[in-house]
């Protein structure tokens, strides 16, 4: 997602306007912060190194960018400042606390920077770099370039350069295939709000802060997956779609990051994936064996991967800005070979730094290395207590191992845990019902917001329609404020499509503000 700044500045990603949207709703920050340390022991020229970080914003000037709404777009321009590069003394200190400053520190989308680099002495010939930066132009395959860029910069090597406007390209692709993703979804998609788990409160997809339990996944999973015909991954997914079965979970929805990078932006540093929902789409496909539902679940998702280019929210009416998709998501990164050398160091990188916040309920992160795979359940310590999350990872770990042993066995004959008495209803974090409705003359200002919501949606809406529920989306709310503030004079707060998807929740918003004004 290489940044080619013409004028007032290139239109942003679907995937950033997302962020966006959810972080002016108050619903983002730490949770897409996304660290890297790497750590070297030996005789590190720090000079060398940090020159290194700069030659890396360069190569990759997506991490210089800020994203800003100009008349109802949002573009990508300069950040204000570059992103940092700095160097700090830190001989005799607290490694975790000084990494926990760095990850904490806010990364503001609208004026930037959006990334930076923190290089720490711990000792003479022990130092950590520490980099953050935001989800918005930064994702898990993006570190694995980063490392690798670093690594060629310190040893001198020249870096390659970004092609051109990824973005535009992407955004065409997306109005290409918006119909037949709209026809897809049609049959698939349901937003359900319950959510059975051992010991859940509730669920919730917004972001929250959060713990993590840490396991790894044993390699004669890998074997398993090869005799049935699928991937590690599929197969790990058929296996968490079976545990949410067996806790009462009928039909539910895995919210899965899948990859949209192309071969002219598979080394480029940048946002180039999609979270969309796999299910199970057979009714009786639990009856049968694992084999045969691990088949289903890769066919589903292959047939998913046709529109991994398409926001579900510009597909279908109906989804509110969250931060997650479905209360259970899941991600699985590859990471091939070992770290990239750095000449006279020995260097490890720790590619799963926690930001300690969670997306949704529960979020399963996977990274499949040379040394196997390593996993880490993310879950929300409001709703779920530790020792039901480990309850969680328990279960998987238990089929996964029984699968590894028998992969063509009934799932009948397979070691699952009984269901959770009395499933959690309603999710913390979905839209809302509107504004409480009016009877009788309508609302001030809401003929103005009717034509206005006209307009961006071209169809009539009644007053009292749920903006998300008519197909409504970031898009659709950043055009609606705009509106709003070129005709009314006032400038509305994203919370209140948050809170009150309506025509007649917005018009009351405005009167109220109107009204403060006088």
């Amino acid at each position: 997602m290489s940044v080619t700044l013409v004028g007032g500045g290139e239109q942003a990603s679907l995937a950033q306007h997302g962020m966006w949207i959810t972080e002016r709703m108050g619903a983002g920050g730490r949770v897409y912060h996304m660290p890297v340390a790497v750590w070297f022991d030996g005789p590190l020229d720090t000079d060398r190194l940090l020159a290194a970080c700069d030659a890396v914003v360069e190569a990759h000037p997506a991490l210089a960018i800020a994203l800003v709404e100009r008349d109802g777009v949002l573009v990508r321009v300069p950040a204000a400042v570059p992103p940092p590069v700095r160097f700090e003394d830190a001989s005799g200190r607290d490694p975790a606390g000084l990494v926990e400053r760095e990850t904490a520190l806010g990364l503001d989308l609208g004026t930037g920077p959006l990334a930076r680099f923190t290089l720490l002495r711990l000792a003479p010939e022990r130092h950590v770099l520490v980099f953050v930066a935001h989800h918005a132009v930064f994702d898990g395959m993006s570190k694995d370039i980063l490392v690798r860029d670093l690594a060629a910069a310190y040893a001198g090597r020249p870096l390659p350069t970004a092609y051109g406007d990824a973005v535009a390209e992407e955004n065409a692709q997306v109005a290409e295939r918006l119909d037949a993703a709209a026809e897809f979804w049609r049959s698939r998609w349901r937003d359900r709000p319950g959510l059975a788990l051992p010991g859940l409160v509730a669920p919730s997809v917004r972001a929250a802060a959060g713990a993590a339990v840490d396991f790894s996944i044993a390699p004669d999973v890998a074997a398993a997956a090869e005799r049935i015909g699928v991937t590690r991954f599929e197969l790990v997914l058929a296996a968490v779609h079976t545990l949410l079965r067996a806790y009462g979970n009928d039909g539910a929805a895995v919210a899965v990051d899948l990859s949209t990078r192309t071969e002219r932006t598979r080394d480029h540093i940048g946002l180039f994936v999609n979270e969309l929902p796999v299910t199970v789409p057979a009714a009786g496909a639990f009856d049968g064996t694992f084999a045969d539902l691990a088949r289903a679940v890769r066919d589903e998702l292959r047939a998913v991967y046709r529109f991994r280019r398409v926001p579900l929210a510009r597909a279908v009416g109906g989804v509110s800005p969250r931060t997650a998709l479905t209360p259970v998501s899941v991600s699985y990164r590859r990471c091939d070979g070992d770290d990239p050398a750095f000449p006279g160091l020995r260097v490890s990188v720790d590619r799963m730094m926690f930001n300690q916040a969670v997306r949704g309920t529960l979020h399963l992160q996977m990274v499949d290395g040379p040394d196997g795979v390593a996993a880490r359940f993310q879950y929300n310590p409001e709703v779920l207590g530790r020792a039901y999350c480990e309850s969680v990872s328990g279960h998987l770990l238990a089929l996964l191992d029984a699968i590894a042993a028998r992969p063509d066995a009934d799932i009948a004959d397979l070691p699952v845990p009984e269901p959770v008495p009395e499933p959690v209803p309603e999710p913390t974090g979905t839209s809302p019902a509107g504004a409480a409705p009016y009877a009788g003359e309508a609302l001030p200002y809401a003929r103005e917001v009717g034509e206005i919501w006209g307009e961006v949606l071209g169809r009539d809406v009644g007053p009292d329609e749920d903006l998300f529920d008519l197909g409504g989306h970031s898009l659709s709310i950043t055009q609606i404020i705009a509106k709003v503030r070129e005709r009314l004079d006032v400038e509305l707060s994203f919370d209140v499509f948050f809170d009150a998807p309506t025509i007649n929740g917005v018009a009351e918003e405005i009167a109220r503000l109107k009204e403060e004004g006088c």
